[in-house]
């Protein structure tokens, strides 16, 4: 594989901050920088990473809290869905406020929309919209390495929490049954918490979803 993948854990929430790169050229992405920009950053580095993008799964405070930070010190571009802008920029909306640290990000560079194709040097990826556990949750799918970076949509075992302002669970059970489900098993699935998975694992054993699709 010509990509290379480092997993940060990051935070007292410990969000998982994916570095992605391709190791010829060093073109690489950010994906969802919750905490601890120095880490970061020092990894970055040591991977001879050049950042072309800084991508984000959704806007919860536990996701964003070293975006503003990675971007003034990387110069690099913030890429978002548009639905997701009162959650970053309200500490209150992405819930940061009451967790004892508000955070608010930069607005977006750029605004992702659905099928959209991310060409950020070697690196691309196909925007997949799956909101339900935030308003514009989006998944972002390399569709020849197999791999998808599915934020709190999908967990091993388990879905995004929707017991929050803004979530949906219908909405949600509908994001991944529609763009997550519809994958090949063989995908790996790379989540914003926890281990990661494979879309035919989810399929056959995750219990909110076996069952409810049907191609």
């Amino acid at each position: 594989m010509a990509k290379r993948l480092e997993i940060l854990v990051v935070g007292p929430f410990e969000v998982n901050c994916y570095l992605y790169w391709d190791a010829t050229t060093g073109d690489g992405v950010i994906i969802d920088p919750g905490a601890e920009c120095e880490t970061i950053l020092k990894t970055i580095e040591r991977c001879n990473m050049t950042s072309k993008g800084l991508l984000l799964t959704h806007g919860h405070g536990d996701h964003i809290g070293a975006v503003n930070e990675v971007m003034n010190r990387l110069s690099v571009p913030l890429y978002a869905s548009v639905e997701e802008l009162p959650l970053l920029s309200n500490p209150a909306a992405n819930l940061s406020a009451f967790l004892g640290q508000a955070v608010s990000t930069q607005k977006p560079d750029h605004f992702v929309a659905d099928e959209q194709l991310l060409v950020l040097g070697a690196i691309q990826l196909r925007v997949l919209s799956t909101p339900g556990h935030s308003p514009g949750g989006v998944s972002y799918l390399d569709e020849t390495e197999g791999i998808l970076f599915c934020g709190d949509a999908l967990f091993q075992g388990s879905i995004g929490r929707t017991d929050l302002p803004g979530c949906s669970h219908e909405t949600l059970i509908d994001s991944i049954q529609r763009k997550i489900l519809a994958l090949p098993d063989s995908v790996i699935c790379y989540p914003g918490h926890g281990p990661f998975t494979t879309v035919g694992a989810e399929r056959s054993s995750n219990p909110f979803l076996v069952g409810g699709y049907h191609a």
